[in-house]
C-alpha cells in the first residue's frame, strides 16, 4: 500500500510559472508531473484538468441514455452522480492545486467506491434488507470521510479506497461465481466485463506509475515533440481517462447485477 501513498504525495513543484497563475502558489500536498500554468493563466494543470471531462461525459452518457425523460429529467442513480462528482471535484483540484480542493478530489474517490459497493451489496437482497444496507454504509462512510479530513493523513484515504475495491471484488465474485446467481452464459459475460474493467483501470495506474518514476524523462520528451503531441505523454491525464472508462464499465456490470440478480424471497 506504500506505493499508493507515494503516488498521492508525489510533488513536482517549483515549475517556472507555478507562482504566476490565478490560484498561485500551489498549496496541495500532491503536485503532478505536468508543469504548472504553461497553457493557461487560470488552469494550473491544463491536461490533468481537461481529462476529467472523461468522468463527466461518461456520467452524462448514462444520465441521458435510454430511460432518460429529457434534459430536465435525467436518469440518476448513486453511481452516475458519484462519477459526475469525481469529474468535477478532480477538475477543480487540478485546475487550482489548492489544498482544500485536494480533499474534494480524494473524498470524491471514496464516494465513488461507496456507490459501487452499495450496488453490489444490494444485488440479490430481498427488498426489506436494502434500507438497512443503505443505512449501514452511510453510518460507516460519512464518519470515515469526516475522520479522514480531520486526521489529514493520506493513509486513511488509501485504506478506505483500497478496502472498498477489495470488498466490491469479493462481492462480485460471490454473486457471479460462488453462489451462481446468474445462468452460466450471463455469468461468463459479467466476469469477462468485470475483468476488462479492472485491466483498463490497472493500465491507467501503470501509466501514472511510469510518470511518477520517469517525470524528468517525460518532460524532456514533451519539450522535444512540442504541442500538441506533448499532451500524449501526460500520463496522469491518461490515468483519468482510463479510470473513467474502468469505473463506467464496472458500473454497468454492477447495475445489471443489482437489477437482474434473483432476489431472496421475503420471509
Amino acid at each position: 500500500m506504500s506505493f499508493m501513498i507515494e503516488h498521492q504525495n508525489s510533488n513536482f513543484g517549483g515549475d517556472e510559472f507555478s507562482s504566476s497563475g490565478a490560484w498561485s502558489p500551489p498549496t496541495s500536498r500532491a503536485n503532478f508531473c505536468e508543469e504548472d500554468y504553461t497553457i493557461s493563466f487560470y488552469v494550473a494543470e491544463f491536461v490533468n484538468s481537461l481529462t476529467n471531462f472523461a468522468y463527466i461525459i461518461l456520467a452524462l452518457r448514462y444520465m441521458y441514455g435510454p430511460g432518460s425523460r429529457g434534459i430536465l429529467v435525467p436518469k440518476l442513480d448513486f453511481m452516475s452522480i458519484s462519477l459526475l462528482g469525481l469529474g468535477i471535484g478532480s477538475f477543480l483540484f487540478h485546475a487550482s492545486l489548492r489544498h482544500t480542493l485536494e480533499y474534494v478530489d480524494e473524498l470524491s474517490m471514496l464516494v465513488l467506491t461507496w456507490s459501487m459497493l452499495h450496488a453490489t451489496l444490494v444485488a440479490g437482497q430481498r427488498p426489506s434488507r436494502v434500507p438497512a444496507i443503505t443505512t449501514g454504509l452511510a453510518i460507516f462512510y460519512v464518519p470515515f470521510l469526516v475522520f479522514y479530513v480531520w486526521s489529514e493523513n493520506i493513509i486513511w484515504q488509501v485504506i478506505g479506497f483500497v478496502g472498498s475495491i477489495v470488498i466490491i471484488g469479493l462481492r462480485t465474485n460471490y454473486l457471479v461465481r460462488w453462489i451462481k446467481a446468474f445462468p452460466k452464459p450471463k455469468a461468463r459475460e459479467l466476469t469477462s466485463r468485470s475483468r476488462q474493467a479492472v485491466l483498463v483501470g490497472l493500465f491507467g495506474y501503470l501509466l501514472w506509475n511510469v510518470e511518477l518514476k520517469y517525470c524528468a524523462e517525460l518532460r524532456h520528451i514533451r519539450q522535444q515533440v512540442g504541442l500538441p503531441w506533448a499532451w500524449v505523454f501526460e500520463f496522469h491525464g491518461w490515468w483519468h481517462v482510463f479510470t473513467a472508462i474502468s469505473a463506467s464499465q464496472f458500473m454497468d456490470v454492477a447495475r445489471e447485477m443489482r437489477d437482474q440478480a434473483p432476489r431472496e424471497k421475503e420471509q
